[in-house]
């Protein structure tokens, strides 16, 4: 019943996990045989509870219901954000459910990670004792947050190379400082979208999956554009430095360029083919039949 209704949550349009306590209970479980059949893997840095969680802070920036349209209305209903003080209440739950010897068993080498549900000022508090340093029963915890140039444009920054670096700079840099006091850091994602690069509002990274057709044709020359990526992806990585590690996000889904192929075979039989994203290379050792 997915945990933010996003397109990438398991069911796009409907958030009703934290509803459902059998879900919940089975997310837990979930977790005790990932720890259980991982936990000392080697390459293993850690278990993180879950991705993304859609809260209060971030739903109505989100708009799930406008800009996800639920396939099954009827499933929808009753979708809504999931209330902090619950998060909080199931990340320490799902804590000890994978650290209990009895369940999930993971050894303390290994970080147990949250996701801040986008809203990074939240968890100054949490998992604190009483001299306000990080509670003895908690070990090896790691703070997740999500950072986007889009997240960035919905909450007002100028689409403007000035406007992106700046925002980056004086609010991103200082707020990773600040909460690395609390928890190790982490960007667990980050890319170098942005609306000047698409030549177009996305309206918060939008595309023709859900409305957003993107420009017609480029606004910016290939060098404009090499410098545009260049300059935030700098700041980017100055910003995201003041944690304890950050992870590109590198899949992508196009905006600003439509792609239709059209292929016949010897029988003259035409079929269309759409792609939702495209690379093409051209190979010209080999010869064009």
């Amino acid at each position: 019943m997915s945990q933010n209704g996003f397109d990438n949550g398991g069911i796009s349009g409907v958030c009703k996990w934290a509803q459902l306590p059998d879900e919940v209970e089975f997310v837990l479980s979930v977790l005790e045989r990932l720890a259980k059949r991982y936990g000392h893997r080697q390459a293993l840095m850690g278990i993180e509870i879950i991705n993304e969680p859609n809260t209060t802070t971030s739903w109505p920036m989100m708009n799930v219901t406008e800009r996800y349209k639920a396939v099954d209305p009827e499933l929808a209903e009753g979708t809504g954000p999931i209330a902090f003080d619950w998060l909080k209440d199931f990340y320490v739950t799902a804590y000890h459910r994978l650290r209990d010897a009895d369940k999930g068993a993971l050894p303390t080498d290994k970080a147990v990670v949250f996701h801040d549900g986008f809203d990074i000022e939240q968890w100054k508090d949490f998992m604190r004792g009483s001299d306000g340093r990080l509670a003895p029963e908690f070990e090896n915890v790691v703070l997740d947050t999500h950072q986007y140039l889009m997240t960035a444009e919905m909450m007002g920054c100028p689409q403007t190379v000035e406007g992106y670096d700046d925002f980056v700079r004086n609010t991103y840099a200082p707020m990773i400082a600040e909460m690395s006091e609390y928890f190790l850091v982490i960007v667990g994602e980050w890319c170098l979208f942005n609306s000047v690069g698409c030549g177009v509002d996305t309206h918060g990274g939008q595309s023709v999956l859900n409305g957003e057709e993107g420009a017609q044709a480029e606004t910016l020359t290939a060098e404009q554009k090499r410098s545009l990526y260049q300059g935030v992806a700098e700041s980017q990585l100055a910003a995201w430095s003041k944690g304890s590690g950050f992870y590109y996000w590198n899949y992508k889904l196009l905006t600003d360029t439509m792609v239709g192929v059209a292929v016949t075979d010897a029988a003259l039989h035409e079929k269309t083919a759409d792609f939702d994203f495209f690379d093409y290379e051209a190979d010209e050792t080999k010869p064009v039949d």
